[in-house]
């Protein structure tokens, strides 16, 4: 026994109420005894590396190339995405891919290279092997931009799973972005971040890593180009990055290099170059479309762990209406269920659910509750009961199922990785139907189960179905979010498949964006947590998860009116716009934080509202060609180094620059604009790119650009879209699109474009078709004309 858990176990007694503080001693140790039963230490490993080249067996898009202890499988795709997998590694099985890999390049061809290598060209890359196993990603003009050194394993001599390690050379000048959401970033300097989705257990800031959703997806912005990359390895494993360092007129370079480190599954990736839009394009024709959320989605959403009853409702949605603040959906937290039970109702502070769904439906507001995967383990709990029946929750690698601890005390977990029990809970989403819910939100579902020591999750040897092939928890982690996220997207839309199903989920995996979007989880309530919000949402949609958003003044502690409204603000401007709050936070309505903050959160609501045409379009552009809304300051110009260094400021498609104030006391900030005309949308000032500024930033706003010649669908003030151009520059033309979406069903709309040009004095904006050009199909505004 550890005498230091013994400790823990002690305090975590008396810590967490004597009840609980059992139950998590207890399941720590039974964690721990389940672990030390199902999985066998691993004894002495044997190393091995790929050895030398023996032959080549040629195929569509490349081939087979036999080194003496191993073989690289490399595909070239029709898409240009590239596939490589060692020891016989294929794309599929995968949790990340949708549906089928895409065909390979016929024109690819694998052909010998120097010094006894290989290589495989085709016409967006090329791709060299040398006779050691290295394997180099190089531009179609034969510039370089990662080179991964030849593998190593490490095989257990009894036999199990191999852990391995792949060391990778980039750039001097290459930045790294992504691996999922990241509360340090979005640019991701030096040091080591972990892939296993953990609740940290406490509200976290810059510089806590893991958090719930990562993903071993790395975007690389150099001079030479941009590239994903993705390991697709749903294992426990360590990224450890390290910038490059240039010459500063020595003439020698140090490369920027990764290290990845998994201790199991197959040691395969996909590789995408080309700009950042076309990679994030090719990505999401890998990993899936992102699901699109239902117009409402898009508005401003009031959530609270603590409304505790029906009345506190009605009071918060009261304050909404009486101060004239727009209000698009009240989230439910697990306070409104019976003893914390999932798919229940407390049916003392919340007898009239229905009813209460009813009133706030008519008022324009939908109802959005949260799930958890966890399951009170108790006869006469009726999902308990029915999962029991269905065989639907996780066992041991006895056979016994596993027992967990999590807000309704001893509890169970469903096995999202099996079609069946994925089909099983999917139904359950009926009840919540019935009670007028219209979302969903997933939490715990890393999946969290509290323990007084050691890792709050499942056994590692605890047995997952795994699409029929078996497996344990070391595999399983990573996509159990995913997998439930699957469960509840196909459930609801299976039971209403006239809506388009709102979902977002704390933990996920590449390729959640199919089922829905995230959040930020527990950020902490400050000026750092602030910073991380921005982080994470960057961060996550450069890895295809387009939809997200933070806790709007940090999950815990009681903001102060500034950095509340600071806040407020950024929001105003990323896909998911949502306060909410832990149980023993500070209040989180705009009217609590004085007159002042309410006049100027006001503002922030109404050009939230102004903009809605504009998110609608950017959620269906989303869909269609995986780019984010929030994009990088460098998303149209990744060859400015500046852009590259620049995290403060984001692009909100292609049309806005916001520059959010994150620091506590600004009101005037410096902001660096990429190339071209912008305009300052408050003050109407003009300013020149690429270079930094410094601009006003008083309490009321925070600055907003808007790129010359932009075309911006809004709502107009009689409440219909109306087009706001703003000039281009003279000798310049502009342009946008409209994407149309009334309603939360499953249309596909028209997407209109529209274009901006001088004419003798006056801007001229015509509608493209595809017959020539017309009039414009909405009032159009011209903005910027007395400052040119």
């Amino acid at each position: 026994m550890d005498g230091r858990d013994l400790v823990r176990s002690v305090k975590a007694v008396g810590s967490a109420g004597a009840a609980q503080g059992v139950r998590t001693v207890r399941a720590a140790w039974r964690r721990r005894r389940t672990d030390a039963k199902g999985l066998p230490p691993r004894g002495a490993e044997r190393a091995r590396v790929p050895g030398t080249v023996r032959d080549v067996e040629p195929g569509p898009g490349g081939g087979v190339v036999r080194f003496s202890r191993s073989q690289l499988r490399i595909t070239v795709t029709v898409t240009g995405a590239v596939f490589w997998g060692w020891d016989g590694a294929a794309p599929e099985p995968s949790y990340a891919l949708a549906g089928r890999c895409p065909e390979p390049d016929p024109r690819a061809v694998l052909e010998p290279d120097k010094d006894g290598g290989w290589r495989v060209v085709a016409e967006r890359v090329t791709v060299t092997v040398s006779r050691h196993g290295a394997v180099e990603v190089c531009t179609p003009g034969g510039v370089p931009l990662r080179r991964d050194l030849p593998p190593r394993w490490w095989e257990p001599v009894g036999g199990g799973p191999a852990r391995w390690l792949q060391r990778t050379e980039v750039a001097a000048d290459a930045r790294f972005f992504g691996l999922g959401g990241r509360s340090s970033g979005p640019r991701l300097r030096d040091g080591t971040y972990r892939l296993w989705n953990t609740d940290p257990g406490h509200a976290f800031a810059p510089g806590d890593d893991p958090l719930y959703v990562t993903m071993p997806v790395q975007l690389v912005v150099a001079d030479a180009g941009t590239h994903l990359v993705f390991h697709d390895n749903s294992w426990d494993g360590r990224v450890t990055l390290r910038e490059g360092e240039e010459g500063a007129g020595s003439g020698h370079d140090q490369s920027g290099r990764t290290e990845l480190r998994m201790d199991g599954g197959p040691l395969r990736c996909w590789v995408v170059v080309g700009t950042p839009a076309r990679v994030l394009r090719t990505w999401a024709s890998l990993t899936g479309a992102a699901a699109l959320p239902p117009a409402w989605a898009l508005g401003h959403h009031h959530a609270r762990w603590g409304f505790g009853s029906e009345r506190e409702v009605r009071r918060i949605v009261a304050g909404y209406q009486e101060r004239g603040l727009p209000l698009d959906a009240v989230h439910l937290d697990i306070d409104h269920y019976d003893a914390h039970q999932v798919f229940t109702v407390d049916q003392e502070r919340f007898a009239k659910l229905p009813e209460l769904a009813k009133e706030l439906h008519r008022d324009g507001i939908r109802l959005v509750s949260i799930v958890d995967p966890a399951v009170k383990a108790a006869s006469g709990n009726p999902v308990y009961d029915t999962g029991a029946a269905e065989d639907a929750f996780v066992r041991d690698s006895s056979g016994q199922v596993v027992r967990g601890v999590v807000w309704p005390g001893e509890a169970v977990f469903p096995d999202f990785t099996h079609a069946r029990v994925r089909q099983w809970w999917g139904g359950l989403y009926e009840e919540r139907l019935e009670q007028g819910f219209a979302g969903f939100w997933h939490d715990m579902n890393e999946p969290t189960s509290f323990t007084a020591f050691g890792e709050t999750t499942l056994p590692r040897s605890a047995r997952h179905a795994l699409e029929g092939r078996g497996g344990d928890h070391r595999e399983a982690h990573n996509v159990y979010a995913l997998c439930m996220a699957k469960a509840g997207y196909e459930g609801v839309r299976h039971l209403v498949p006239q809506e388009r199903p709102f979902v977002f989920s704390r933990s996920g995996w590449a390729g959640m964006q199919r089922y829905g979007g995230t959040w930020s989880g527990d950020v902490a309530t400050g000026w750092p947590g602030l910073r991380a919000s921005l982080s994470l949402v960057l961060g996550l949609g450069l890895c295809g998860v387009p939809y997200s958003g933070p806790d709007v003044g940090g999950f815990d502690g009681s903001p102060s009116p500034e950095l509340y409204l600071r806040w407020f603000q950024l929001a105003s401007y990323l896909p998911l716009f949502r306060t909410h709050a832990s149980l023993r936070a500070g209040r989180r309505e705009p009217w609590e934080f004085g007159p002042d903050v309410l006049d100027h959160a006001r503002v922030a609501l109404a050009g939230r509202r102004r903009l809605l045409p504009y998110f609608v379009t950017l959620a269906h552009l989303a869909r269609r060609t995986g780019a984010p809304y929030v994009r990088p300051a460098w998303w149209r110009t990744p060859e400015d180094r500046a852009l590259r260094d620049c995290e403060d400021t984001f692009l909100l498609g292609d049309g806005l620059l916001v520059a959010p104030v994150l620091d506590r006391g600004a009101d005037r900030r410096a902001v660096q604009l990429p190339r071209g005309r912008w305009y300052d949308t408050a003050t109407g000032r003009t300013y020149e790119g690429p270079g930094q500024v410094l601009v006003d930033a008083p309490l009321a706003r925070i600055p907003v650009f808007a790129r010359a010649g932009a075309v911006i669908p809004v709502r107009g003030k009689d409440g219909g879209l109306e087009l706001e151009v703003w000039a281009p520059a003279r000798g310049r033309t502009g342009s946008g699109v409209v994407v149309q979406d009334a309603g939360d069903g499953w249309e596909e709309p028209e997407i209109e474009r529209y274009a901006a040009r001088w004419e003798d004095d006056k801007v001229i904006v015509e509608r493209e078709r595809e017959d020539g050009v017309g009039a414009p199909s909405h009032p159009v505004r011209i903005r910027g004309l007395d400052e040119l």
